[in-house]
């Protein structure tokens, strides 16, 4: 008698789901999210600051393959043919940013009077083909009227419903404190991130900020974090107080990503990663690793 009650339980169980048309919670489908600087991308073999050859463009491709999401918002990519190279076309489009070249002429090491010169760096999205989105305009505002200065890139994907995205690199040289050279550019950037929040959350929209923010968001009392947290919101970042082991000298995170309660309560649990490249550090592809978490 118990096992035809188990049988007919789990028949009912059956019918019950099949009528209602809701999966089992580990049946409903995830995308995993990753926020990658790769280090001054480009376009050609031995460009920019750091010269690639195409061995190195194949390594890449391999540790694309290997972190294996869905969306990568990236930074420091030359144009979408240098994100080409490295998010293979067959699987991913190509999102870029739409900021206009400033046609400045740098060399890569400040006050050097010759060597390498330093390509555009921009940011952008690689999103699997088969993840429907839309592209909303780029939030040019992060810019400051500098055009040294990267936009933030827009999208929405289509997940269990729709998330929106938006991926940025902020001016670096501020990672924390308030007295170096470059934290009131950063600190002019703050407000523009907290206007694109606050509307999102006027639509009622669930969203997040990914990217390189150039900034140690975790220290205790960091006043970037204070204010993106300010009229009310309680963001979280996805590292949930982790560790960056990416550079051993480096322990905190200056790549996040950043959730709104919606988001966050669509972040699966414990699925935030740090990608281990696999190689000692020296021998790393890019000065950054990606780091990723899985949404529903």
């Amino acid at each position: 008698m118990r096992i035809r009650l188990t049988v007919a339980g789990l028949v009912l169980s059956g019918l019950l789901v099949a009528c209602t048309g809701t999966p089992p919670r580990e049946a409903v489908p995830t995308l995993k999210i990753a926020a990658w600087n790769i280090e001054h991308l480009a376009e050609r073999d031995g460009s920019g600051c750091r010269p690639r050859a195409e061995a190195d463009y194949a390594a890449l491709r391999a540790h694309v393959k290997r972190l294996a999401a869905d969306v990568i918002a990236f930074a420091e990519v030359e144009s979408a043919a240098a994100a080409a190279r490295v998010f293979p076309p067959d699987d991913y489009l190509i999102v870029m940013s739409d900021r206009p070249d400033s046609r400045r002429d740098y060399f890569c090491r400040r006050d050097a009077a010759s060597g390498p010169r330093i390509n555009k760096q921009d940011v952008g999205f690689a999103i699997r083909r088969s993840v429907k989105f839309t592209r909303h305009a780029d939030l040019a505002a992060l810019g400051l009227g500098d055009p040294d200065l990267r936009w933030g890139v827009d999208v929405t994907i289509e997940a269990t419903r729709p998330l929106r995205l938006l991926s940025v690199h902020l001016k670096s040289g501020c990672s924390a404190g308030v007295e170096r050279e470059a934290c009131p550019i950063l600190f002019e950037q703050v407000p523009v991130l907290e206007r694109w929040m606050a509307e999102r959350r006027a639509e009622g929209v669930d969203f997040a900020v990914l990217g390189d923010f150039n900034r140690r968001l975790a220290v205790a009392g960091d006043r970037v974090w204070r204010e993106l947290n300010g009229d009310g919101i309680s963001l979280i970042d996805a590292a949930g107080g982790e560790g960056s082991r990416c550079v051993e000298r480096y322990a905190d995170f200056i790549d996040h990503i950043v959730l709104d309660p919606g988001a966050a309560r669509r972040m699966v649990a414990g699925s935030f990663e740090q990608f281990d490249y696999g190689v000692p550090e020296a021998e790393h592809p890019s000065d950054h690793c990606p780091i990723a978490v899985r949404v529903r």
